[in-house]
C-alpha cells in the first residue's frame, strides 16, 4: 500500500501533515437478497438474482469469560482448511433503496481442501447479512466424491468476524469441499471493503463502487479466508448498470446484457487471477474512461479516471512513466512482470495514497493524475514515486507475500526503498536517490528515538486483532523499513542485493515467506560475490529489525575511540521494551577526512578504537556519508568546531547530504542533552551563504520544533528575527534568479523546491517585499478567478501566506475555489491553505466542515484537522474540537484505520506544559478503549509532551539569549 500518511511534495515542503482515513460503522440492513441458481463449479457465469425475505439479525452464542477459548474466539484461522479458488458474483446498486441505503448483494463459492480432520469451518465475514438455507447461513457440498457432512449449527461471531459452521461429523483430511454463501452488504462511504465513492461532474452526482481490502476488509465484501497466507485463485463476476464499466484484477471478458429481477444490467466476468492473497483483490464499477498503451506491447497498461480528467490529459504522465518503471523492475528483479495487464485507476475517495492490488492498482487522484499547467513539481514527483512504489509490489508483496502481518515491514519498507530507484530511473535528473534521506529517513528517526517506538518485526502472536494489524501501517514500517534495507543494499552493493532478490522471488513465487527467507537468499548472493562482512546478513540485520531504535555513534577524533549507544530523544525516558541484543547494533560506519576518500569500519561492540579516525591539527572528519546508515553521529567538541568552521568558510567541501545531516544530528543530539543547544543553533549560521535545498529543508524542519515550543513565548520575536536575517539572502537570490519572480527555475530540487522554502520562510518572518508579493499574486487571482497565473510550484506557499495575511474575503474566495477545483492536487493545496488563516472563527468554521462529508471528504477530514492544529491560532481549537467530537470522529473517521493515529500526533505536537500533559492524560482516561489503531500514537504523544516540558524548562533562557544576540549582531 502506498503510504497512508504520504502527501505530495508540494505540501511536505511547507507543513508536516498526516494522512486521513475513514471507516464507518455499518447499520443493520433490511434489503433484498441474492440467490444463485447456477451451480457450475469454477465458472464465472452469474445466475439470476431474486428477492428473498431478510433473515433475522445475526446472533452470537453466549460465552463465559472463564471458559477455555473456543476456536471461533481466536483471531487467527486454524490450519485445518486451505482455500484453492473462489467464484464470486457481486451486484452493487449505484442508487439508494427505499430505506436510503446503498447496497450490494451477491453470492460466493469457495473451494477448499481439508488438511486435518475437523468438524468446524471458520471463514471470515464482517458486516454482511447472510441468507439462511434450511436455518443455516451457508451450504456445504463435497467435491470429487467427498461426502459433505450435515450442518449442525451456524452463526456469526462478531468480535472475531467469523461465519462459524459447526458440522455433525468431521470433514476428512485430503478431501475437497465447496461452501456457498449468499449475502447483502452496505455499499457505505467508509473507504473500507466494498464501498462507494461520490463525486460531482457537470452538476450531476456520480457514484463509483470500489474496494480497499488491505489489511482485513475483504471479509466485508464476501465471506473468505482473509489471511495473507490463505492464497487462492479468484473468479470474479460483476453486475452493473448500462453506461458503466467493471474492472477487476483479471482481464475482463466481453460484457453481456442480462435481465435480473426485471432489470436490464451488464454482466462482466474476468479471467481468473493468479494465486494471490485476499487483501490484493479489487473490483470497481464506474463510468470512467482510460488511456492505454499501444496495441502489441507485452503488457497492456491502462490509466483510468474521471472522463474529464482523462480528456484534460491528467493521466498522460502516469501512462508515460508506468512502462519505463515496469521495465526497470523487470531488470532489477531479473523477473518478467507476472500479469498480462496493469490497470491503474484514480479514485475521488481513497483512504491511503494507493493500493497495490494485483493488476488493478487503486490511487488517490493526487497520486496518479498530473496536469503540468496546474500541478507542481512536487505533485509530479509524488505521482512518479507512488507509481513506482505500487509497481514494486507486483513482485515483492504480490508474487511473494509475507506469511503474516508481523512482517508487513518487509512488503512496505522494501517497496518504499526501491520506489526511489524506480522514480530515479523514470526521472534521472531529480536526484531521487538522495531525496529518500529527507522524505523517509530523517523524519522516522524522530519517531524511532522514542521509548514508545517498536521493532520493525514482531512475533506473530503479538499481532492478532485487526486494530493490531492497522497500527503497523506507520512510519516505522514504511520509512525505517526503507532505511535499513537501503543500508543493507549499500554495504553489500546494489548489484548483489538485486541478485539476492531474484533468487528469492524465483524460489517463493506464488507463496508466502518470513523475513529470514530473504536473509538466506541475500546471504547466498553475498557469498557468491565474495562481499566481506563481519557476520552473516541475518546476524547483522536482525539487530536492526528485532529491536526498536537505533544507535548514536560517537567518534573521538583525538584518540580514534568510537562507541555506540541507544539514541533516545528524551534520555530520561524509561525503555521498558526488552531487547534480545541489549540495544547494541552492528554498525557500518562510513566517513571521510579532509580531502580524503570514503572509508568504512564495522563497529561491532559498544566501544572500539580505529586510529584511522584520528585527525591532524587542521583536519576535520564527517561520518555516515550520504546518511547511508541508520544512525546518528556525535563527535568530540574539537571536531564539531572544525566542522562549524568549515561550514562557515567553505561549506561546499562537505557533501550536501552531509551538510543536512550535520544540522539534523546536532539538533537531535541537543534535544537528547548530548551537545549544547547553542551548538545545534550554530550549525545554521552558514545558511546565509547556502543555496542548496537539503540543508535548508532540514533546518526548516528542526527550527519548526523551536517554533512549536516557543511561538507562545517571548522567545518567538528574536527567533523570527534571526530566521529573517538568514533567509533574506536566499529570498534575494531567487528574486534575481527568476528576474524579479517572472521566470521559473530549472533545477528540480535546488531551485524549484528551495524557492518554496525561501518564500515561505521569508513571508512568515517578515522579509520586506515577500508578503506584498504573495498577497499581490493572490489578489490578481481574486480579481480574475478564471486566470490563475501563480506558479504551480508556489501555490501552496502563496495561498497560505495570502490567507494568513487576509481576512474573510480571502478565505471565502479560497473556499469557493476549493469547491470548484476539478484537479485534485489543486484542491489539496487550497484545503491546506484554508487552515492558514489567523481568524479563530474561520478556523472553527473550518473544523465544523470536517464533520460534513459534503464539505470535506472523509478521506481528507483528519488531514484538515491536523493542518489547523499546525497553525498556532488553531492548535487549541483543534484540540478542543477532537475532544468534544471524539466519539463521532472515532466511529466515522477511522477508529480502525491504519493512519488514524496521525491525528493524535498532529494535534499534540505543540504540547509542552504540565497543563497540556494533564489534559492528554484526562483525554486518555475519558476515552479508554476507544482509540483503536491510535493507541500507540497516544502513548507517543504523552512521552513527547513530557520530553517537551523538560526541554523547554532546560533550554528556554539560553535559546532566548542566543537568538537575541545573533539577530542583532549583523542586521540585514
Amino acid at each position: 500500500m502506498g503510504k497512508g500518511f504520504y502527501l505530495s511534495k508540494a505540501l511536505v515542503v511547507t507543513c508536516v501533515v498526516v494522512a486521513s482515513a475513514a471507516v464507518a460503522t455499518i447499520i443493520a440492513l433490511s434489503v433484498v437478497y441474492a440467490q444463485e441458481k447456477s451451480k457450475n463449479e469454477g465458472t464465472t457465469t452469474a445466475g439470476p438474482i431474486t428477492t428473498a425475505s431478510p433473515p433475522p439479525p445475526p446472533t452470537t452464542p453466549p460465552t463465559t469469560p472463564s471458559t477455555p477459548m473456543e476456536p471461533w474466539q481466536r483471531y487467527r484461522l486454524p490450519d485445518s482448511l486451505t482455500p484453492s479458488s473462489y467464484n464470486v458474483t457481486l451486484w452493487p446498486r449505484l442508487a439508494p433503496n427505499a430505506d436510503g441505503l446503498f447496497v450490494f448483494h451477491g453470492h460466493s463459492r469457495v473451494v477448499f481442501r481439508c488438511t486435518n480432520d475437523t468438524d468446524l469451518i471458520l471463514i471470515h465475514s464482517n458486516k454482511l447479512n447472510l441468507t439462511k438455507f434450511d436455518g443455516h447461513h451457508a451450504k456445504l457440498t463435497g467435491l470429487n466424491g467427498a461426502a459433505a457432512p450435515p450442518l449442525k449449527r451456524t452463526w456469526l461471531e462478531v468480535p472475531t468476524q467469523y461465519l462459524v459452521v459447526q458440522l455433525k461429523s468431521p470433514l476428512k483430511a485430503g478431501s475437497t469441499y465447496e461452501l456457498f454463501t449468499e449475502f447483502v452488504g452496505e455499499l457505505a462511504d467508509d473507504l473500507g471493503g466494498f464501498y462507494r465513492s461520490e463525486y460531482m461532474e457537470d452538476g450531476v452526482k456520480k457514484i463509483v463502487a470500489t474496494t480497499q481490502m488491505q489489511p482485513t476488509d475483504a471479509r466485508k465484501a464476501f465471506p473468505c479466508f482473509d489471511e495473507p497466507a490463505m492464497k487462492a485463485v479468484f473468479h470474479m463476476t460483476l453486475l452493473h448498470p448500462h453506461g458503466t464499466v467493471a474492472l477487476s484484477n483479471g482481464m475482463d471478458y466481453e460484457p453481456v446484457n442480462v435481465t435480473l429481477d426485471g432489470m436490464d444490467v451488464v454482466q462482466t466476468s474476468f479471467a481468473p487471477t493468479e494465486i494471490m492473497s485476499t487483501y490484493l483483490l479489487a473490483f470497481v464499477v464506474c463510468d470512467f474512461t482510460f488511456i492505454g498503451s499501444k496495441p502489441g506491447e507485452d503488457v497492456l497498461i491502462r490509466i483510468w479516471a474521471r472522463k474529464k480528467a482523462i480528456a484534460e490529459g491528467q493521466g498522460d504522465y502516469a501512462l508515460e512513466k508506468t512502462g519505463p518503471i515496469l521495465s526497470f523492475f523487470e531488470k532489477y528483479y531479473n523477473s518478467s512482470y507476472p500479469l498480462a495487464k496493469s490497470d491503474q485507476i484514480a479514485l475521488p475517495d481513497f483512504s491511503a495514497g494507493a493500493m497495490e492490488n494485483w493488476g488493478l492498482i487503486t490511487y488517490r487522484e493526487t497520486a496518479l493524475l498530473y496536469n503540468p499547467d496546474v500541478s507542481s513539481n512536487g505533485d509530479q514527483e509524488w505521482v512518479a514515486t507512488v507509481i513506482s512504489h505500487e509497481l514494486a509490489h507486483m513482485w515483492f508483496g504480490n508474487l511473494v507475500t509475507m506469511r503474516w502481518w508481523n512482517d508487513l515491514w518487509l512488503n512496505e519498507g522494501f517497496a518504499t526503498y526501491v520506489s526511489y530507484l524506480g522514480a530515479d530511473k523514470a526521472e534521472p535528473t531529480w536526484n531521487m536517490k538522495d531525496l529518500i534521506v529527507l522524505n523517509e529517513i530523517i523524519g522516522v528517526m524522530g519517531v524511532d528515538a522514542l521509548a514508545s517506538s517498536h521493532p520493525l518485526s514482531s512475533k506473530e502472536e503479538d499481532v492478532l486483532k485487526p486494530e493490531d494489524i492497522s497500527q503497523l501501517f506507520d512510519s516505522i514500517t514504511y520509512s525505517k523499513g526503507a532505511a535499513v534495507l537501503r543500508m543493507l543494499s549499500e554495504f553489500i552493493t546494489e548489484d548483489v542485493f538485486s541478485k539476492g532478490l531474484h533468487t528469492y522471488l524465483e524460489e517463493f513465487k506464488y507463496q508466502n515467506t518470513v523475513y529470514t527467507d530473504l536473509w538466506k537468499h541475500l546471504q547466498m548472493a553475498v557469498d557468491k560475490a565474495g562481499v566481506p562482512l563481519p557476520y552473516s546478513v541475518e546476524e547483522i540485520m536482525n539487530r536492526w529489525i528485532l529491536q526498536m531504535g537505533f544507535p548514536v555513534v560517537t567518534i573521538d577524533s583525538k584518540t580514534g575511540k568510537i562507541s555506540q549507544k541507544h539514541f533516545l530523544l528524551d534520555p530520561d525516558s524509561v525503555v521498558d521494551r526488552p531487547s534480545p541484543f541489549g540495544y547494541e547494533w552492528f554498525v557500518p560506519v562510513t566517513w571521510i577526512k579532509t580531502g580524503g576518500d570514503e572509508q568504512q569500519y564495522w563497529l561491532q561492540h559498544k566501544e572500539a578504537t580505529n586510529t584511522n579516525m584520528m585527525l591532524g591539527p587542521d583536519d576535520w572528519l564527517v561520518a555516515n556519508i550520504k546518511m547511508k546508515g541508520f544512525y546518528r553521529v556525535n563527535y568530540d567538541l574539537e571536531n564539531w568546531e572544525r566542522l562549524l568552521s568549515k561550514l562557515s568558510s567553505k561549506h561546499q567541501d562537505i557533501p550536501e547530504t552531509n551538510r543536512a545531516q550535520i544540522i539534523d544530528d546536532a539538533f537531535n543530539l541537543a534535544r537528547a542533552k548530548m551537545v549544547d543547544t547553542t551548538l545545534a543553533l550554530r550549525t545554521t549560521k552558514f545558511l546565509d551563504k547556502e543555496r542548496e535545498y537539503m540543508p535548508w529543508e532540514t533546518t526548516s524542519r528542526n527550527l519548526n520544533y523551536f517554533i512549536l515550543m516557543f511561538d507562545r513565548s517571548e522567545v518567538y520575536g528574536p527567533m523570527q528575527a534571526y530566521i529573517k536575517k538568514q533567509v533574506t539572502p536566499l529570498f534575494n537570490h531567487f528574486k534575481d534568479l527568476t528576474a524579479n519572480w517572472t521566470k521559473i527555475p530549472d533545477n528540480h530540487t535546488t531551485s524549484k523546491y528551495n524557492q518554496v522554502n525561501a518564500i515561505s520562510m521569508a513571508c512568515s518572518t517578515g522579509v520586506p517585499g515577500c508578503k506584498e508579493l504573495t498577497t499581490g499574486w493572490f489578489r490578481e487571482w481574486m480579481a480574475n478567478p478564471e486566470a490563475n497565473n501563480i506558479s504551480p510550484n508556489l501555490k501552496s506557499t502563496v495561498y497560505c501566506s495570502a490567507i494568513a495575511a487576509g481576512g474573510v474575503e480571502e478565505w471565502d474566495f479560497a473556499w469557493s475555489m476549493f469547491k470548484k477545483a476539478t484537479i485534485a492536487s489543486e484542491a489539496e493545496k487550497l484545503m491546506y491553505a484554508l487552515s492558514c488563516t489567523k481568524q479563530p472563527w474561520l478556523l472553527n468554521r473550518y473544523l465544523e466542515y470536517c464533520l460534513d462529508p459534503e464539505k470535506i471528504r472523509k478521506q481528507d477530514a483528519t488531514f484538515t484537522i491536523t493542518y489547523i492544529a499546525a497553525n498556532s491560532v488553531g492548535q487549541s481549537l483543534a484540540w478542543d474540537f477532537i475532544r468534544s467530537n471524539w466519539d463521532h470522529i472515532f466511529n466515522d473517521y477511522g477508529g480502525g484505520s491504519f493512519s488514524f493515529g496521525r491525528l493524535i500526533d498532529g494535534v499534540t505536537k505543540r504540547f509542552s506544559s504540565e497543563f497540556e500533559y494533564k489534559q492528554l492524560l484526562q483525554f486518555k482516561e475519558d476515552n479508554a478503549g476507544h482509540f483503536g489503531s491510535a493507541s500507540a500514537s497516544l502513548e507517543q504523544a504523552l512521552e513527547r509532551t513530557k520530553a517537551n516540558i523538560n526541554w523547554v524548562e532546560m533550554n528556554k533562557k539560553q535559546v532566548l539569549d542566543w537568538f537575541t544576540t545573533e539577530a542583532s549582531s549583523s542586521p540585514v
